[in-house]
């Protein structure tokens, strides 16, 4: 097929799309469909369809992973590398900057009374996410969707329970509820001729002022995390709490939330977060290593499956195994939303702002998050001030 665009041109499209695209990873899939399928004409309907279901099936915050995908059809792995890269890194940018002003400025009573709105709205924002994530990638709220579904709701249930009990992501239960649904629904040949299954299969603030330890911890804890991301980028939020405030205590719950607050107030990935995160906890060293490892393997898992993906995608047994994962995964998600709800809604006003983000999405259909984000700041100034 002709390229009816050069390298540079995808290449500054999704630049365009870091520095401008607001609405989280089902709005922009969606502005990267309208425009270089409808609009330019640079993919075929099916060229997009193929990206999208490599970015389901795969780890990898769904966005990102399709815009890599994109890049790789024509222009292989430079195609792959410059897109990721113009993706990403306007939005890195934008919460490094974000970043040191919340270090300069976060005690002061102004940035407190803006995060003080702003927390509570993240909140109706995330569990918003969560229910359609639930009904997208579950079933709908329908007694005979429900009953066809059951494990996977089982599943479900059990990564709630579990992150509200533990308060901390389990990856064990994730992996056990991909291999016990593959197992059930769609077992490779493997399993299928081994007369018993190996029960081992389901054990397993200055700018560059930073500590070595502390960038090896970022390292790993945010590889494991960018591993571990299906489907959307509020996906990695139970991972994230969990490591990030419980085992290593590196933010405290509000800083959390905070963080969650600046991915919602930049375009591009949600998943940038990270980058924010990283360089609380190791300025902007920790920045680089938290961004670098979190979308690591969203790169390799798309240059290296892409090839061979039309083969891959038919597999039943893949897709049952990410079926189960990610029902456990949005069921930690909810958890995670319950869990930080507790102690982010600590009054009548936050309860009223983080109701009103959820009927706001619900009833104002074209009401984005960032203007959500903005009017909670306002409030939570006026109430702090007035």
């Amino acid at each position: 097929m002709t390229k009816l665009y050069s390298l540079w041109d995808i290449t500054r499209y999704f630049l365009k799309l870091g520095a401008w695209g607001f609405g989280g990873p089902v709005a922009l899939v969606g502005y990267m469909q309208r425009d270089l399928v409808e609009d330019k004409g640079w993919l075929t309907e099916e060229e997009y369809k193929e990206g999208l279901a490599l970015a389901q099936l795969a780890p990898g915050p769904l966005a990102a992973q399709l815009g890599i995908y994109i890049g790789f059809v024509h222009y292989g792995l430079i195609g792959a590398t410059l897109t990721g890269l113009a993706f990403v890194l306007p939005s890195f940018f934008m919460v490094l900057l974000l970043g040191m002003a919340y270090q300069l400025y976060g005690g002061l009573a102004w940035m407190q009374a803006v995060f003080y709105g702003v927390g509570a709205a993240v909140i109706g924002i995330i569990a918003m996410s969560s229910y359609k994530l639930t009904i997208k990638s579950i079933s709908k709220l329908q007694l005979t969707a429900m009953k066809a579904k059951w494990l996977l709701w089982l599943f479900y249930a059990a990564g709630i329970v579990i992150t509200v009990i533990t308060e901390r992501e389990e990856i064990l239960l994730f992996l056990a509820c991909g291999f016990l649904y593959m197992a059930i629904k769609a077992p490779p040949k493997w399993l299928k001729n081994s007369a018993v299954m190996p029960a081992g299969i389901f054990i397993s603030t200055g700018f560059w002022k930073y500590d070595g330890k502390a960038l090896q911890e970022i390292g790993w804890f945010f590889l494991k995390a960018g591993a571990f991301v299906f489907g959307s980028g509020l996906a990695i939020v139970p991972f994230l709490h969990g490591g990030v405030v419980k085992e290593f205590g590196w933010l405290n719950e509000h800083q959390f939330l905070d963080a969650v607050a600046v991915a919602m107030i930049t375009p591009g990935p949600v998943v940038i977060t990270v980058g924010f995160i990283g360089y609380l906890v190791a300025g902007f060293p920790g920045a680089c290593v938290a961004a670098l490892a979190t979308f690591l393997p969203c790169y390799v898992f798309t240059v290296a499956l892409a090839p061979s993906f039309k083969k891959i995608a038919k597999n039943t047994s893949i897709k049952a195994f990410v079926e189960g994962i990610t029902a456990a995964v949005i069921g930690a998600l909810v958890g995670s939303v319950i869990v930080i709800g507790l102690r982010s809604i600590i009054d009548v006003p936050t309860a009223l702002i983080g109701i009103a983000a959820v009927l706001a999405l619900i009833y104002i259909k074209k009401l984005q998050e960032p203007y959500i984000i903005m009017i909670a700041a306002i409030i939570g100034i006026l109430i702090k001030t007035l």
